[in-house]
């Protein structure tokens, strides 16, 4: 609750400069109410234990059928409630392998014996297309091994890592494969839109989810923030929407987050505004994603 409040309260930010080259975008109108119509992909959906009694599979996707949620990126702890909503709506969640699993969480995975082999398990024995949403809170040289593993994994198998951190620990991965293919959880999270534009202009692999960064997106109820404005307009083909149910609450505050993610939409031009919402994510995922999608599993 105290996220959807910071949300509503639509904080402010000092405005960043950085140049964006003009395109056709830039002079269209917003797309304004049409944004609700959008369907939209979560590329942040997490489905841990906790919710498993309060929001079984068919509560969740109830959610996403009233929230006009199509499909949805999942990754869980452990990852039984990413394959058990899989199974219940194979049509409608795209499953990714996190590591963390009984005493094995964000702040010990990279220590934690055997962990590629875990994941390199999950991986045979599910359809995973991703590897995370992992916790990287820092460049540790020692993690450079098992880092590697998990790149070598994705590599052979096309996968993506969808990585929690700010730009060191990306900047790190891609020096270990300069050919990943990286989601940026919360788009670094707190890095402002200056970073964010360095690192995509970086790394032609990059992309994020905008997950927890909308009191930075929304300058006020009606207006966005000019930095982040200036970064969509730039590189529209490299962010996606999410909410991050990383606790129960946000299950509670589903429909306000996905409200709050169209209100930003909103406020982008159509061809902007449909990219983020859901055609990235098609491109990304080789999927369709379609208003048809809702009530069917």
């Amino acid at each position: 609750m105290v996220r959807v409040k910071n949300c509503l309260a639509f904080l402010g930010m000092t405005a960043l400069l950085f140049s964006a080259p003009q395109s056709t975008a830039d002079f269209q109108e917003p797309i304004g109410s049409g944004a609700d119509a959008l369907p939209l992909f979560d590329a942040h959906i997490h489905y841990k234990k906790p919710a498993w009694k309060p929001y079984p599979p068919e509560a969740v996707l109830n959610l996403m059928d009233r929230t006009g949620v199509a499909m949805g990126l999942v990754s869980s702890t452990p990852d039984q409630g990413t394959i058990m909503l899989w199974e219940h709506a194979p049509k409608r969640v795209v499953p990714e392998v996190r590591p963390y699993h009984d005493n094995v969480g964000s702040s010990n995975w990279t220590k934690a014996e055997g962990i590629g082999d875990y994941i390199e398990n999950r991986l045979d024995r599910y359809p995973h297309e991703g590897i995370g949403e992992f916790h990287l809170h820092d460049t540790d040289p020692t993690d450079r091994p098992l880092l590697s593993q998990i790149a070598r994994m994705a590599k052979e198998r096309d996968l993506y890592i969808h990585v929690h951190s700010d730009h060191l620990p990306v900047e790190q991965l891609f020096d270990i494969e300069p050919a990943s293919k990286i989601i940026w959880a919360h788009a670094g999270m707190t890095e402002p839109p200056e970073v964010i534009a360095k690192m995509m202009a970086r790394y032609p692999f990059l992309t994020a989810d905008t997950s927890y960064r909308e009191s930075d997106i929304l300058l006020s109820h009606d207006r966005l923030h000019p930095d982040w404005e200036a970064l969509f307009h730039r590189f529209p083909e490299r962010f996606m929407v999410g909410t991050d149910t990383w606790v129960t609450m946000q299950w509670d505050d589903y429909e306000t987050l996905i409200a709050m993610n169209r209100r930003w939409l909103s406020l982008l031009p159509r061809s902007i505004a449909e990219k983020i919402a859901y055609k990235n994510a098609e491109r990304l995922f080789g999927r369709k994603v379609s208003k048809d999608l809702l009530g069917q599993r």
